[in-house]
């Protein structure tokens, strides 16, 4: 029978381990700190432009009342569209994966004691049978995440930074100190929007004064300086916003997430990077929502719980076809198709929707397909 060590030496390992996991800790909150510099970098340069707008532009420079309470009340809208957007995005916490997509004790005992491999997947496969899941990974596998110990919803993936896995994830902002995701997505689409507005608004509107202070058409005041380096500061920031906004707008156009782009969703029999479009303006509403009175307010308004998204398996994009025989594409690849497993209520009608050409045209071919939709085909299980 071993000994058991002497009690001076578990007393010190219980202190190193203790000093060691105390580290640990200070450590985490250190890197907490440092992930939000670049939140008061940008909070910081939007307190000074309010203040060289505001007082040194509008109420000091500017002579004429009209125009003082034109741009004032128009920068106060932007200022606060802005500021609203970009709270919402912030602070708005990314969505997990339901509990259904974690596995129970008894499948957690399971995996454990199956070695790696084909029993694994077996036991996955169990878990996941009634979920709404049609995406895998490269090698054909159930998504599982080993660190959450759940099954992968779509479009779903784990953050490094976070430490979790969060819904339909785009990527994780520094800028916001967040994870973008389906939570808030809508929100920092909007951040976007209002800030690249907010920055082309000065830069308009502070463009005179800033070509008189080069022509000498200025008083040598303080207010100088501000309006100098408040043009400069705006011109620079909406160049990168303009090309960062439309990126995004590209990407809601396609129903695509950044991570997508990189690497495009696998289904059961392949991969299909428009596995999730179906066309511009569902793309548009599974993002907005229906209601296009919220459309332009930082409210959540998209589609969905995250956990689950209609698929579009062809081959081509539905916006790139031209004419309803794009369908085509759809009844020759009927046999890698699968039949629809449910989804929830406020996905499953953006595929019953009648607006497109594409439902006008399985009306006639209702009898033939058996689906309200052919261009909109559901993944489903062997």
């Amino acid at each position: 029978m071993a000994a058991a060590p002497p009690p001076a030496a578990a007393a010190g390992a219980a202190a190193a381990a203790g000093a060691a996991s105390g580290w640990g800790g200070v450590r985490r909150r250190c890197q907490r700190l440092l992930y939000w510099v670049p939140v008061l970098f940008i909070s910081s340069i939007l307190c000074w432009s309010y203040y060289a707008y505001v007082t040194q532009l509008c109420l000091l420079t500017m002579t004429n009342i009209g125009e003082k309470v034109v741009c004032l009340v128009a920068y106060h809208i932007f200022f606060m569209l802005f500021v609203w957007s970009y709270w919402k995005t912030i602070f708005t916490l990314p969505m997990n994966p339901s509990k259904e997509f974690h596995l129970s004790y008894s499948d957690k005992e399971s995996l454990e004691r199956e070695p790696r491999g084909e029993s694994q997947q077996e036991v996955l496969r169990r878990a996941a049978k009634d979920l709404p899941i049609y995406t895998r990974t490269m090698s054909g596998a159930i998504r599982y995440c080993d660190r959450c110990h759940l099954v992968k919803p779509d479009r779903c993936h784990h953050c490094s930074v976070c430490d979790k896995c969060i819904l339909k994830m785009d990527h994780h902002c520094p800028w916001v100190n967040n994870c973008v995701g389906f939570s808030n997505y809508k929100f920092f689409l909007l951040f976007l929007a209002y800030s690249l507005l907010y920055c082309l608004f000065i830069a308009a509107t502070d463009l005179q004064y800033f070509i008189k202070f080069w022509t000498n058409g200025l008083p040598d005041t303080q207010a100088k300086f501000h309006i100098m380096f408040l043009f400069f500061a705006a011109a620079m920031f909406s160049v990168s916003l303009s090309s960062l906004f439309g990126y995004h707008c590209w990407l809601v156009s396609k129903n695509k997430s950044t991570l997508e782009v990189f690497r495009a969703p696998i289904f059961r029999h392949r991969t299909d990077k428009n596995g999730f479009s179906l066309g511009f303006s569902k793309n548009l509403r599974q993002v907005f929502g229906d209601e296009k009175k919220y459309w332009l307010l930082p409210v959540f308004s998209s589609l969905g719980d995250g956990c689950s998204f209609p698929t579009c398996l062809v081959n081509q994009d539905p916006e790139q076809a031209s004419t309803p025989g794009g369908l085509n594409s759809t009844s020759k690849n009927e046999s890698l198709l699968f039949p629809a497993k449910p989804l929830r209520d406020s996905q499953s009608h953006l595929l019953t929707d009648t607006q497109s050409w594409s439902d006008i045209s399985a009306k006639a071919e209702k009898g033939k397909i058996g689906m309200s939709n052919p261009a909109l085909t559901m993944e489903n299980e062997t």
